[in-house]
């Protein structure tokens, strides 16, 4: 019987799929620590961000045939490696793009009408400063009429332009690989579609220069940070950094001191450089909506996983075994 070890756990009807199909599920987590001991016994294993999956480990699992990954990301598997030992490794890119976008508007919007302020404050300040909340929370601004940079272009950054010019944004997409893509609007009149948009990729440079906001939706697993001192300083002043990527794609020192000298006029951040310990001062400051990493966190997005990952799963198992 194959044997399965899901150790970031799965929604229920996914496990309910495997279970059905008659694979030996363990859902109990196995600390990091512990892996090398216990994972040599499965077959394959189901993991979000918490568990990583590096070569020494893969090394000591001489029966593992499968990785899954619940989620976009893969920086926490040498996946490389895992392919030269045979090992097949799926992730769900799909699954979370809808809840991840709204995620990154959620956070301009927080920004751009000082949201963030007024729910930090008026719970404990409202009775005796409510006129002063008021004059500071109605200095924000539409998100209509502005322009919307988006670094990486795939699943997640096509619906955040789908989301972006339904808002009567103008949208300014980044990528290495994809040129343009066609989207699609559903008016949601008894299924018909309703409008189609052709979208083209800009340079770097050109969306540096012109965007008001700028969101990244790309895999990030170190290096050199995507926005930093350098990038931002090409920024036009008073634009608003969104990140529901990963820490560290955005330098967050640059970042501070960008905040304090104007030059960066917000930002919305649901990844950190130091989960979970993220920097105090970034989460004090006025300017920064902040979120603990729930981009993909959403019913929908957690079910559509689990149910991707269970049939990914069976799929793989029933051409090769």
């Amino acid at each position: 019987m194959t044997k399965i070890l899901i150790n970031d756990g799965i929604h229920a009807d996914g496990k309910l799929l495997l279970e059905e199909a008659g694979f030996e599920i363990e859902m109990e987590k196995v600390p990091q620590d512990k892996l090398a001991e216990k994972l040599p016994q499965y077959d394959a294993i189901v993991v979000r961000s918490a568990t990583k999956i590096r070569k020494e480990l893969i090394d000591l699992c001489p029966n593992l045939k499968l990785i899954a990954r619940g989620g976009v990301g893969l920086d926490n598997i040498d996946v490389d490696y895992a392919k030269e030992k045979g090992i097949k490794v799926i992730n769900t890119p799909a699954a979370s793009s809808q809840s991840v976008a709204e995620l990154a508007l959620g956070h301009m919007l927080n920004v751009s009408r000082k949201l963030h302020i007024a729910n930090r404050e008026m719970p404990s300040k409202g009775n005796t400063s409510f006129k002063a909340l008021k004059k500071e929370c109605s200095k924000g601004t539409e998100l209509k009429g502005k322009t919307l940079g988006i670094i990486g272009y795939g699943r997640i950054g096509q619906t955040i332009t789908q989301i972006g010019l339904a808002l009567g944004m103008r949208v300014l997409p980044v990528d290495l690989y994809v040129d343009r893509a066609t989207l699609t609007f559903n008016l949601y009149d008894k299924g018909r579609v309703g409008v189609f948009a052709e979208t083209y990729t800009v340079s770097m440079e050109d969306m540096l220069q012109n965007a008001d906001y700028i969101t990244l939706h790309v895999p990030f697993s170190g290096g050199k940070p995507l926005l930093g001192k350098e990038e931002m300083a090409k920024m036009k002043k008073g634009a608003v950094i969104i990140n529901t990527a990963r820490g560290g794609a955005v330098d967050e020192d640059a970042l501070l001191e960008g905040l304090k000298s104007g030059q960066i006029g917000g930002a919305g951040l649901d990844v950190f450089e130091n989960e979970p310990t993220p920097k105090q001062e970034l989460m004090d400051h006025p300017s920064v909506s902040v979120s603990p990493h729930i981009g993909a966190s959403t019913t929908e997005a957690q079910r559509n996983i689990g149910l991707e990952l269970a049939d990914q799963i069976l799929e793989f198992f029933g051409a090769n075994g």
